[in-house]
């Protein structure tokens, strides 16, 4: 007879008094669903009531992903029933898919975080050009994108937050402190991630054969995070278009944005640490550091960790490292909550 396959311990949920707000996570069984689903359990002030998927429908979440512990079983995705046991959801859907489900929910009144990219271009065009057809466009004006740093004020008072890409998440805080005192003449991103940014399903780049021993570019022509970067810098008042190439390393998680900025005028290196200073000397999850950081200085974190540097020549450097799942996804969707919820930002994020 055979035996039973062994369930893996759960953590239990543990929660500081009465819950804050009650959430579900919406295509739980990813990367980034199943670390918001982690990290909401683990949350001091949020009860998470349901985790669905759109396969793996049956399983607990904590034997598809053994190292999160959180019990709950996957369902389907149901909107009436999820209205009726959550106040706000995480959707971690494939771009695409996620509009329809979003659009059900807040057709609900749930408050959502948004972990595709179906809302992230404010310009139906470009979202056309680079994601196809649009996708519920009613929600595209209520719909603030969600890099906490430069759009806290919006994000507490909105009921959709779209997560910004991890690409540009790294270069956007790397280059917006530079970008909002005029100072890109040109600037040459050239940003490294690991393969956990490319989702559960392998594919010939992304499998590990391919991968290991290897660094290699993509999206050489132009890579779908590129138009965030560039709506970002504009909105900030800046019309360049930074060279953005992103590459695959042979890492599970973490991403290394490095950017070459030619200033409007030249710099000294205390002047350059002065405007990063100001710009991100409070921030909560912003570390400004001495030397070029790695991505392991920020694994399984929500910090982003920025160098910056005047060299000889008089080039800019800025080197940001961040956790592609935890700052560039689901740790990022955390903190949007948090600030959406009027709680403190770091709530359920160590």
């Amino acid at each position: 007879m055979a035996r039973p396959a062994a369930q893996v311990a759960a953590t239990p949920q543990r929660l500081d008094g009465e819950p804050v707000a009650r959430a579900c996570v919406v295509g739980a069984s990813g990367f980034a669903g199943a670390l918001a689903a982690a990290l909401a359990w683990a949350h001091p002030n949020i009860a998470l009531e349901a985790v669905t998927a759109r396969s793996e429908v049956g399983r607990r979440l904590a034997d598809l992903h053994p190292r999160h512990r959180v019990p709950l079983e996957l369902e389907a995705f149901d909107a009436d029933r999820l209205a009726a046991r959550a106040d706000v959801a995480f959707v971690s859907y494939p771009h695409g898919a996620a509009a329809e489900v979003v659009a059900a929910l807040r057709e609900r009144e749930l408050r959502v975080v948004d972990l595709s990219a179906d809302f992230r271009l404010h310009d139906p065009a470009l979202h056309e050009r680079w994601y196809g057809p649009l996708g519920a466009p009613e929600l595209r004006g209520e719909a603030v994108f969600g890099l906490t740093e430069l759009h806290r004020d919006e994000i507490g008072q909105a009921s959709l937050v779209a997560n910004p890409g991890c690409y540009s998440t790294a270069a956007i805080l790397a280059l917006a402190p530079l970008a909002r005192e005029g100072l890109i003449a040109d600037a040459v991103v050239d940003a490294k991630s690991g393969v956990s940014g490319a989702g559960r399903a392998a594919t010939d780049t992304t499998h590990f054969v391919s991968v290991d021993e290897n660094v290699s570019p993509y999206g050489e022509t132009g890579h779908r995070h590129g138009p965030e970067i560039d709506q970002e810098l504009a909105a900030l008042g800046c019309d360049v278009r930074p060279t953005f190439t992103p590459h695959l390393l042979p890492l599970d998680q973490g991403l290394l944005a490095s950017c070459y900025v030619t200033p409007t005028r030249e710099l000294t290196g205390e002047e350059l640490a002065d405007v990063f200073r100001g710009a991100y000397g409070a921030e909560r999850f912003i570390e400004l550091v001495d030397t070029s950081p790695g991505v392991r200085d920020v694994r399984d974190t929500n910090f982003a960790r920025i160098h910056s540097l005047v060299e000889p020549g008089g080039r800019v450097l800025v080197f940001c490292a961040i956790d592609n799942l935890w700052k560039g996804a689901a740790g990022q969707a955390v903190q949007n909550l948090n600030v959406m919820l009027g709680l403190d930002e770091g709530a359920g994020l160590g």
